[in-house]
């Protein structure tokens, strides 16, 4: 035998060895768990497991002995249970409770059970139907926090889900700044004789969407000597809040902030199952909703293992199930780990006063588009908010604003226009002298040349509506995520935060939904219209701009009223007075400028451009400029040449009849 075989013969029993010894562990896991499990239910309902026998005497004895048997297994389980310890045995078998902490703004209830937030009320806010905006309902939250503790003769594993704290307290300490915070302490005795206990403290303040979450480990240093880190795990269901299930689903996620970031990452608002391992340290976890967030926060971080969701069937008054894990550091000199939850409003200037990056979870936009928000779409809505109570007259009132801002813009990109179309009779002239594909070079460099001696630019036009996209998109994000629209009424709409349902059909249209929302409905109306005028002025400008007819006039009006039939009526009612305002700016300035003044201003700038150009020498630039342009010329003539070279030679013209042609008259 060599010595290749010897190793992998030695390799071979290695692998076999520690399959063998990993089986048995898992193995006496397993029978220690389900032992367990068993003794805890035969101490509890010893008479589940008598079976039954026949009546009489002799039955009778049987059936003594089996319940003296049961009784004396059940005894022997509870000295099993002691390894566990006694204090923690009792935990698992006592009944829980709940209990309430509130302030102005919320009510949180607590279960004895796991020690966990059962649920959540915003008292500021309702659901879409009228009722109570509660974020969770009973029995779908979960929170559960595992570690291993070191007994007398074994360790066990501890998830504290599955005990319940029999112990709790109550307490409120006024605070310097005034006001009182109402404090719940429950606690989970792990050996009653030395005092070791977990407790769990919940702190709520005043005028406040924080609620303080403290796990202290009591006398444990025995317990948790071997002790590196501990788990914890937080799930939960959202409830449908919103009249729209598409709109919400579709802006509710995960969202998490790595420590001392300036953004936030997301798994993406979208359906189905999302999840991802993290790994790496971070600052706060959110489930977050369309208006409202459930964050857990760590004040010195910790190690998220990894987050997901899985998305619910619209109808059944959820949206999302959420989960999220956690590792956090052990220290066994520390018997506090300050944590916190978020329960409230995604609304920029509350989130933004934690210091916390909450506000992040708002989508606002990108760089760009989030500084237009937050530097003047935001405080502007605030401001105006102060004085009008009405937010269908603020929305119309900031659309004016904005309108005032960009008006400059908007004159330069009509009198771009309207130059363009002023010229259009000597840009058909240029287009009648170089009619052949061979001569587009020409035609582009007259072109150039006319818009250059007239001082027009062809991009003047665009870069003014391109300037303005950014504060279209920027209105776009912010009023869909506006949290101050939410439940407002205007006009026919009953919340500008949701779609405007005039008419509810009864059966469901592809890409449109099965309702007709009528700010959409007149949006695209007024955009047809505007369309239509535009395209009037710019048809003639050549038969590019006249095949974009069916694109501009007829197929993105549709588009628009598809898209948005389900989103925020705020938004479309936006969209609808800007429209409108742009088309009577359009007028008003189209009726004030003069065109024949305009050609001639034009014409007397072209005037001054051949005399200036007589006298004034060209620069380096423009030299090369045109040398460039002539070897280009002469480039594609030598082409021409080389494909048409041969059938110049071989077909010959041959010399016109002077048949039938008047004589040519003699010189003198």
């Amino acid at each position: 035998m060599d010595k290749k075989t010897l190793i992998g013969l030695l390799i071979v029993g290695v692998i076999l060895f520690g399959y063998v010894f990993y089986n048995s562990r898992q193995a006496a896991k397993y029978q220690q768990e389900q032992f367990r499990a068993d003794s805890i239910a035969r101490a509890e309902h010893p008479e589940r497991f008598v079976e039954e026998i026949p009546l009489g005497d002799a039955g009778k004895a049987a059936g003594d002995a089996m319940q003296a048997q049961a009784a004396e297994q059940a005894r022997q389980d509870s000295l099993v249970l002691a390894g566990m310890g006694a204090s923690l045995a009792e935990a698992a078998r006592a009944e829980a409770r709940t209990y309430m902490l509130e302030n102005e703004l919320l009510k949180v209830w607590i279960s004895s059970r796991g020690g966990i937030v059962t649920n959540v009320e915003l008292k500021d806010y309702k659901r879409y139907d009228g009722a109570p905006l509660m974020m969770y309902k009973e029995g779908s939250v979960g929170f559960d926090m595992e570690l291993f503790i070191k007994r007398a003769y074994n360790t066990a594993q501890i998830n504290t889900a599955d005990f319940v704290f029999t112990d709790a307290e109550t307490t409120e300490t006024p605070l310097p700044d005034g006001g009182t915070a109402r404090s719940l302490r429950l606690r989970l005795p792990v050996d009653a004789e030395t005092g070791a206990a977990i407790e769990y403290v919940y702190t709520v303040y005043p005028d406040n969407y924080m609620v303080d979450f403290d796990v202290d480990f009591i006398g444990m240093q025995e317990y948790t000597s071997n002790l590196t880190f501990f788990n914890l795990d937080w799930s939960a269901t959202t409830l449908q809040n919103e009249k729209g299930y598409k709109n919400e689903n579709m802006n509710t996620t995960v969202a998490y902030r790595y420590p001392d970031a300036r953004k936030i990452e997301q798994l993406g608002a979208s359906e189905g199952q999302r999840s991802k391992e993290i790994k790496t340290k971070v600052n706060w976890v959110s489930f977050k909703q369309q208006f409202f967030s459930a964050v857990f926060i760590a004040k010195d971080d910790f190690t998220a293992d990894a987050v997901g969701f899985d998305t619910k069937k619209e109808g059944t008054g959820e949206i999302k199930d959420f989960a999220a894990t956690f590792s956090v550091p052990y220290d066994p000199a520390q018997t506090t780990y300050a944590f916190q939850y978020y329960f409230g409003p995604n609304q920029y200037t509350i989130m933004r006063s934690y210091d916390l990056k909450l506000e992040k979870v708002i989508p606002l936009g990108g760089s760009l588009i989030s500084w237009i928000n937050t530097g003047l779409t935001i405080n502007v809505f605030n401001w105006l908010s102060k004085f009008i109570s009405n937010y269908g007259i603020i929305i119309l009132i900031l659309t004016v604003i904005i309108k005032l801002i960009i008006l400059p813009l908007t004159y330069k990109s009509y009198m771009s226009s309207a130059k363009m179309r002023v010229l259009q009779p000597q840009l058909n002239e240029i287009n009648e002298r170089f009619p052949n594909q061979e001569d587009a070079l020409k035609k582009q460099q007259a072109v150039m040349e006319l818009y250059k001696r007239c001082g027009v630019s062809p991009m003047g036009g665009c870069i003014p509506m391109l300037i303005q996209m950014p504060i279209l998109i920027a209105m776009f994000r912010f009023l869909p995520a506006s949290i101050e629209l939410r439940g407002q009424h205007f006009l026919w709409a009953d919340d500008l935060s949701a779609y405007d349902s005039v008419l509810q059909l009864p059966f469901k249209i592809p890409f449109y939904g099965d309702h007709v929302s009528l700010f959409t409905l007149l949006m695209a109306l007024a955009l047809f219209f505007y369309s239509r005028m535009t395209y009037k002025q710019t048809a003639s400008a050549g038969p590019q701009m006249a095949g974009m007819k069916f694109m501009t006039v007829y197929l993105m009006p549709i588009l628009m009223l598809c898209w948005f039939n389900s989103y925020a009526s705020g938004l479309t009612y936006y969209y609808l007075l800007s429209q409108l305002f742009t088309m009577l700016i359009m007028y008003i300035i189209r009726y004030s400028v003069n065109e024949e003044k305009l050609l001639a201003k034009l014409q007397s700038n072209a005037e001054k451009a051949d005399r200036n150009a007589a006298t004034r020498k060209k620069s380096k630039w423009q030299m090369r400029y045109e040398e460039a342009l002539r070897q280009q010329q002469q480039m594609q003539r030598q082409q021409q040449q080389k494909a048409y070279g041969g059938s110049q030679k071989t077909h010959t013209a041959k010399p016109q009849s002077t048949k039938n042609q008047p004589p040519k008259k003699r010189k003198k």
